[in-house]
């Protein structure tokens, strides 16, 4: 008897079942599946995803060789993961901005209503834990009064400009910049809102960020000038609010999500930071100190996704003042932990907005099958 024939439609179809959870598509029907290749009974194919933060990749992957290996005839079946993160557009952009940052796809804007929340770290883990899935990442501190990133990375010295373009620093495998890598430690910086704006305007299109998934941009605290004009300026895809627990700073998020509605920016949701402590000695306890669900009752309340609870971790400071983040300096943590899950919730979101969202006064409407 002749061995059975088989074909790439043959291979397609068996993976066809295999549904995307963010799409609630077939990854066939999503374009996912490349490069199929068929050697008498050997079967190789690619899953190529739109990014390195997929949770459910070896699911993937172990479920598309599974069912190949089912077809008749099929002897070995080689499964590759790629990704191919998606850009996911600009909202907001006009005739000034969108040739800024040519080379970014994703421009991610992490912003708080107030000082004090952890904006900065929080904005620093997230660039790192998408920097751990393979994804090509820049982070730039745009807190042009207090900069922080100096510090929490612990990386210093003056970019090398020439011909007007800045080169960034690097650190952690991040492309990096800073007012604070041109003033001195102990100065304070005091510029009027003309020398703010053209200091933003000067590190989105004078910086040479190179080809980026990701741009990460730690947004000056509040609402005032310097946020504003950073929010009509940059390109953003999107913006990621942080706040705590407490009445004051979910008062506060409120503005900061306001600021992103007026100005047509996605927000992506609300993250909580330190918002319980556990005793190392009673790893099955929390102790809420500044309230519990603060944070997801203001993303309910307010339409937006809550992306997830940062616990609060002595080692969060202790290793931010060594410049080395908790991603780095406590990779096993539940903060390390936290700050990944919702660096991977952020973006598939912004893979999913890519294609298959649309946008309503600021907030993302989320369409699970848009056929």
């Amino acid at each position: 008897m002749a061995p059975a024939t088989i074909s790439e439609q043959d291979v397609l179809e068996a993976l066809r079942p295999i549904i995307d959870p963010d799409f609630g598509k077939s990854i066939v029907d999503l374009g996912f599946v490349k490069n199929v290749a068929i050697d008498g009974g050997r079967v190789a194919f690619a899953i190529e995803l739109t990014t390195p933060a997929c949770p459910v990749k070896e699911e993937f992957q172990k479920a598309a060789r599974e069912r190949v290996s089912a077809i008749a005839g099929v002897d070995q079946v080689d499964v590759s993961m790629t990704s191919q993160t998606r850009g996911s557009g600009r909202s907001g952009e006009t005739p000034e901005t969108k040739n800024l940052l040519p080379g970014v796809k994703n421009t991610i804007a992490v912003a708080s209503g107030k000082g004090g929340v952890g904006k900065s770290t929080t904005a620093t883990n997230l660039a790192l834990a998408l920097r751990e899935t393979g994804a090509s990442v820049g982070l730039l501190d745009a807190d042009v009064y207090g900069p922080s990133l100096p510090l929490l990375l612990g990386v210093q010295g003056r970019p090398h400009s020439e011909n007007k373009v800045i080169d960034p620093l690097e650190a952690y495998g991040l492309k990096v910049m800073s007012i604070g890598f041109f003033v001195d430690d102990n100065s304070p910086v005091i510029w009027r809102g003309p020398m703010v704006h053209g200091l933003i305007r000067q590190f989105l299109a004078d910086v040479d960020w190179g080809e980026l998934d990701y741009l990460i941009i730690d947004l000056p605290p509040g609402t005032g000038d310097a946020a504003l004009t950073l929010t009509q300026q940059a390109p953003l895809s999107g913006a990621v609010i942080v706040t705590t627990a407490n009445d004051l700073s979910l008062i506060d998020a409120r503005k900061g999500l306001k600021m992103f509605e007026k100005v047509n920016v996605p927000v992506l949701g609300i993250v909580e930071n330190m918002s319980y402590f556990t005793p190392p000695e009673l790893p099955d306890r929390r102790y809420y100190i500044f309230g519990e669900g603060g944070g997801k009752r203001t993303a309910a309340e307010l339409g937006v996704e809550f992306l997830g609870e940062i616990p609060i971790d002595p080692r969060v400071v202790e290793g931010g003042d060594k410049g080395k983040p908790i991603i780095s300096y406590a990779p096993d943590s539940d903060a390390a932990g936290a700050f990944r899950e919702i660096a991977g919730t952020i973006a598939r979101r912004l893979a999913v907005l890519a294609s298959d969202s649309t946008v309503a006064d600021g907030n993302i409407t989320w369409v699970a099958d848009p056929s």
